[in-house]
């Protein structure tokens, strides 16, 4: 299932089976407490398309929330990529090594990392996110000082 959001030119299907930060990743529990880590749609849009990616932490290294992990260079921006876990790093998506262009064309099946350990203590709900969106997407438009 997913949560449908529009506001102003953008639009996205959140799917619910997931964690979402401020931060616009996303977390998806996928057995124990190994969890893959990717951006959202919003976040993939500001960026756009990725060119290259890397990460500075090796596989059960120690990683706390805000911890600077990695980084990637896109085709609008280039950023720094930070935990939304605390515990430890498994690994990065070796597909973004071959097709990084993957990770922009589906936000929600491309992913950048997984991750042991437990999210952010502030991460949310789609619907949660969705908030979040309206506030962030408002900001922009000049609707929330």
């Amino acid at each position: 299932m997913s949560l449908f959001y529009e506001k102003s030119r953008f639009s996205t299907r959140l799917p619910e089976d997931r964690l979402y930060s401020a931060s616009h990743f996303w977390i998806l529990p996928l057995e124990d407490d190994l969890h893959q880590v990717g951006f959202t749609k919003y976040a993939s849009r500001m960026l756009g398309e990725l060119v290259e990616a890397g990460f500075e932490v090796q596989q059960e290294e120690a990683i706390q929330v805000g911890d600077t992990i990695g980084w990637i260079e896109c085709l609008k921006a280039a950023s720094d990529i930070y935990s939304v876990m605390d515990g430890s790093f498994d690994r990065m998506n070796p597909a973004l090594e071959s097709s990084p262009e993957s990770l922009h064309k589906n936000p929600y099946k491309s992913w950048l990392y997984t991750a042991r350990g437990k999210p952010e203590e502030t991460a949310m709900t789609a619907a949660g996110y969705a908030k979040t969106l309206d506030e962030t997407i408002g900001r922009m438009l000049g609707e929330n000082p």
